[in-house]
């Protein structure tokens, strides 16, 4: 990890340094590199495959102990992929400005099963799975509560949920570009402790105006896009279970439109010592269109995964089998296989 202190932040962060006054900050460099070898049933081609990603990380201090921080992600072949800007308030929870991170309102919590690498659609299988993001994936503004009773609350807020991220001074989407307008989100996540038993129930839900029209198109919205999800996970020492579920409802009424998705997955996780976990987790998603002679397609998934980690190193492996995917009616069955060697710096 490669630090670079002592530098005051109005140099890095613009507008943040009203704030900063005389306390110094520091930016860190941060990153990490993966190497897979990927199989897909019916796929011919290279199968060896690299990315690398880099993150700058800055943070500061305010009067009286608060802090806040900016987060700058970069993704594969540093290419700009998400940021964030965050104060953590002494009393008050924590305020964030968050753009493209997919973590804000129910976005955070799209799939929180326990799994020992990665999400069942997210393990070499190609699915298009459409998974409830709320505002998560535009710019937003989020407010969490302080912590009281093993609970918070988070709610997070877009003034247009129309999946943009402007630079400042700047505006996005243009004129007609768009259907949704203002978006909501609410997040209750519960976390008591059971004796040796560890809980986290979360439940959610969003909404976004949208309109009738597109410019000149008529879109035919009968009310607000909704989007909802809840969810449980059990710790029971190195046992960690979960199912969850959630919703989608886009009040199409044009004939071919999708009218609603539909979501389940299934996790269950064991961590064999500080350095081996096993997981298997199943998902299922549900694609409903309005008004056509095959209305449902549903896709599944499973998957087995192993993961080996020593200090920043982690090797890793995952079997998975989805049934329909792409929402491909009659798509048969697709499996893949993938390792990959994982390092952190």
């Amino acid at each position: 990890m490669k630090k670079i202190t002592k530098y005051g932040l109005s140099a890095l962060c613009g507008s943040l340094a009203a704030v900063s006054g005389a306390n110094a900050g520091e930016m860190k460099v941060v990153g990490n590199a993966h190497l897979t070898w990927t199989s897909l049933q019916g796929v011919t081609g290279q199968p060896l495959g690299m990315k690398t990603n880099l993150s700058f990380v800055g943070n500061g201090e305010l009067d009286g102990g608060q802090t806040f921080s900016v987060t700058v992600a970069h993704t594969d072949q540093n290419a700009w992929s998400s940021s964030n800007i965050t104060l953590n308030t002494n009393n008050l929870g924590t305020f964030k400005l968050s753009m493209a991170e997919g973590g804000g309102g129910i976005g955070g919590y799209d799939d929180n099963m326990p799994r020992a690498w990665e999400e069942t659609w997210d393990a070499g299988v190609g699915t298009n799975i459409n998974l409830q993001k709320g505002v998560g994936s535009s710019t937003n503004l989020s407010w969490t509560t302080p912590r009281i009773a093993a609970t918070t609350l988070q709610i997070a807020w877009s003034p247009e949920n129309d999946g943009t991220q402007p630079n400042d001074k700047s505006v996005g989407g243009s004129a007609g570009s768009s259907t949704y307008w203002t978006g909501w989100d609410a997040v209750l996540n519960i976390n008591p402790s059971w004796g040796a038993i560890g809980t986290n129930l979360f439940v959610g839900g969003s909404f976004t105006e949208q309109e009738e029209h597109n410019g000149a198109s008529l879109q035919r919205k009968t009310g607000n896009h909704e989007e909802a999800v809840a969810g449980l996970v059990l710790d029971l020492g190195p046992i960690s279970l979960g199912g969850q579920g959630s919703a989608e409802s886009t009040k199409a009424s044009t004939a071919g439109d999708v009218e609603y998705y539909g979501n389940t997955s299934f996790g269950a996780a064991l961590n064999i010592n500080d350095n081996l976990s096993i997981s298997y987790s199943e998902a299922r998603s549900v694609k409903s269109t309005v008004n056509t002679i095959e209305q449902k397609v549903e896709m599944s998934g499973d998957s087995v995964q192993v993961a080996y980690t020593l200090g920043g190193v982690a090797l890793k492996f995952a079997d998975t089998k989805w049934r329909n995917a792409k929402y491909t009616r009659a798509g048969g069955t697709t499996d893949g296989k993938i390792l990959s060697l994982s390092m952190a710096f």
